[in-house]
């Protein structure tokens, strides 16, 4: 998608209120990756992505920024932390992990843009199959014999979805689930091993016609696609598009003292991830990866260290830091009213389920604004996961009494925040939302 940066702001402030700095330096890495593409080969080759650090509180919007701008062009994205991972020699995911796991991301995108496109070609082919199954279903219940126009009746009827909940009887591919060599890590397939040495087993199942076309279809579609070249292009969108996430990167941070114990194995982690950041190869199961052209966006609270604690080299290679704001009042008025995704809709579409039309007053979101700001300055500042904690006990006697069994509108006001949940004794009751 080819979006200018401002573009690109704007579709982020959709969803994610304030943090103007580190819109501004994600939407820029983003524009200047469509502008290396339209580069020659040679050129391409010697331009690197500018990785990006992020310190901020948590709850700010580090982590919906990244996966927010990896969504809206579709790139290949993974979320990591770097606490998971251990020096070489330790017990725990080794950093490459992170590379395969995009990998994976990739051919899933892949496969599913090719299986849209085949869907409509596969779909004339189940269609065909299960129109034969419910008219031999019909002969046989009901000695009548299968004809061209008895099965014409048949296919309208399927696609009108007059039979999605028939039950009948299906041949399907039957692939054992891969086992897991270590909880965690890599997975070992029988039937891969042997490949095309052993046929195809396959079982009869029953199923609603409804189920047994969705497996049918994508038993169909991957007769029609090319996993190589669906693997050839999936590398090569991890390599030019991926995004790698990594949180918590301050965890990994020496704490500003140069001891032994702990501090050397976060250095070890720091030393494993840094030729990966850096450039490298890596080997996946689809092939080979270079790491050169991967963005890489860290991010971390930076509470107790500071990012000079991270090895001077890893930091040469994160050579853009935002800081991310705490949030305050106004921020959390427009986090509850403006994204297209508010906590507010959220919870007024649930129990419209029941038949609540429920609504909030100005001077109520103010209020619920007023107290999320309190809590996070009086108790810990976990940022817009705050007011999850404010909305469920505001909402928790209405959630409770609604049982669908008549419509009614609730309206709620700052007297009935107050009520609910103004006073030091009753804020202090939302810490059992907290755990």
């Amino acid at each position: 998608m080819n979006l200018s940066p401002k573009q690109i702001v704007a579709e982020l402030d959709k969803y994610i209120i304030g943090q103007a700095g580190a819109k501004k330096a994600v939407a820029i890495a983003l524009r200047n990756r469509y502008r290396r593409s339209m580069l020659t080969a040679s050129e391409m080759e010697e331009i690197t992505p500018k990785n990006i650090i992020m310190k901020g509180p948590t709850g700010v919007g580090k982590t919906e920024i990244a996966r927010r701008l990896a969504k809206l062009v579709g790139a290949p994205f993974v979320k990591v932390e770097a606490t998971k991972y251990t020096e070489v020699g330790y017990v725990g995911r080794d950093v490459e992990s992170m590379i395969r796991d995009l990998v994976e991301c990739s051919v899933r995108l892949v496969k599913q843009e090719r299986f849209n496109k085949v869907t409509e070609k596969a779909g004339s082919v189940v269609d065909a199959k299960l129109v034969k199954i419910i008219a031999e279903v019909r002969r046989l219940d009901k000695g009548e014999t299968p004809q061209d126009i008895f099965e014409k009746n048949i296919a309208e009827g399927l696609k009108k979805g007059y039979y999605d909940n028939e039950v009948i009887e299906v041949d399907i591919a039957d692939n054992p689930k891969p086992m897991e060599l270590v909880p965690g890590g890599a997975e070992i397939s029988i039937g891969s091993i042997f490949g095309d040495m052993m046929p195809k087993r396959r079982k009869k199942r029953k199923l609603s016609v409804k189920e047994a076309r969705k497996i049918l279809l994508q038993e169909e579609a991957d007769k029609l696609i090319d996993n190589d070249s669906v693997n050839e292009e999936a590398i090569r969108r991890a390599e030019n598009e991926g995004i790698i996430f990594i949180d918590e990167i301050d965890k990994i941070a020496a704490k500003g003292n140069k001891g032994g114990g702990q501090d050397v194995s976060r250095e070890g982690v720091q030393r494993d991830i840094l030729p990966i950041v850096e450039g490298s190869t890596v080997m996946t199961k689809y092939g080979a990866i270079k790491t050169d052209y991967i963005l890489f966006i860290a991010a971390g609270a930076f509470h107790v260290s500071k990012v000079s604690d991270l090895i001077p080299e890893l930091q040469g290679r994160f050579p853009i830091l935002v800081e991310l704001q705490s949030l305050t009042k106004q921020d959390f008025i427009e986090i509850l009213t403006t994204p297209r995704n508010a906590i507010t809709l959220q919870y007024a579409t649930l129990l419209k389920v029941d038949g609540v039309d429920l609504k909030f007053t100005e001077d109520a979101i103010a209020e619920i604004a007023r107290i999320a700001e309190d809590m996070n300055a009086t108790r810990e500042d976990i940022g817009a996961r705050r007011l999850h904690t404010v909305m469920e006990n505001l909402i928790e006697e209405i959630s409770y009494e609604a049982c669908g069994d008549d419509e009614k509108e609730v309206v709620i006001d700052s007297a009935y925040v107050v009520n609910k949940l103004g006073g030091d004794t009753k804020t202090k009751d939302l810490k059992k939302y907290i755990l």
